[in-house]
């Protein structure tokens, strides 16, 4: 399953990183989604799932993970490093003449309200992209149901019982790629 499109150059997957990373004020999931998958074509839905899958694996910043991943595979280390780039450096270079513009104002009642305001902004965000990625565990080699149960057992787990997430992914996670594992047998 190939994408429809790809960018064109280190250059376009630049931009694309910055435009990226200038709007996820707190998290980009629904952004990023909506960009490589929905108004680019750079990705299926099936493979954003599964690339965004590993990126949350590993050490460091979801996206730049992705991005990072992306940009190898699209350009090799030039990709990689567009991507990256794209990601810290514009938005850094806005960030930090606005942090300090904001710094006296952080403590006031009206800022602690608008920041309240925008993270119930990022929960419906949020949630509406988990329900725009379900869609995709439809071809999951594990199919839906299992997909839903672990979904709710690692919720479950880490909301309900305050499991830490590394005990949380060993218990459930693990059990569930090992049982992909199997199912995919010799067509690994």
């Amino acid at each position: 399953m190939s994408p429809a499109a790809a960018p064109r150059s280190p250059a376009e997957l630049f931009r694309a990183c910055s435009w990226i990373a200038l709007q996820g004020f707190g998290g980009v999931l629904a952004v990023i989604q909506r960009e490589l998958v929905e108004r680019r074509g750079w990705l299926t839905p099936e493979q954003f799932v599964e690339d965004w899958a590993v990126a949350q694996i590993l050490p460091g910043p979801n996206v730049v993970n992705l991005m990072l991943m992306l940009g190898d595979r699209w350009f090799g280390v030039r990709g990689a490093l567009a991507a990256v780039a794209g990601m810290l450096v514009l938005p850094l270079g806005v960030l930090i003449p606005l942090v300090l513009a904001l710094a006296s104002v952080g403590d006031s009642g009206a800022a602690q309200g608008a920041l309240r305001g925008m993270g119930a902004v990022a929960a419906g965000l949020v949630a509406g992209t988990a329900l725009k990625l379900a869609g995709p565990l439809a071809t999951n080699v594990l199919g839906r149901t299992p997909c839903a149960l672990a979904v709710l057992g690692m919720f479950a787990a880490m909301a309900l019982w305050r499991v830490p997430l590394a005990w949380a992914l060993l218990m459930i996670a693990g059990p569930a790629c090992a049982w992909a594992w199997q199912r995919l047998g010799p067509a690994r």
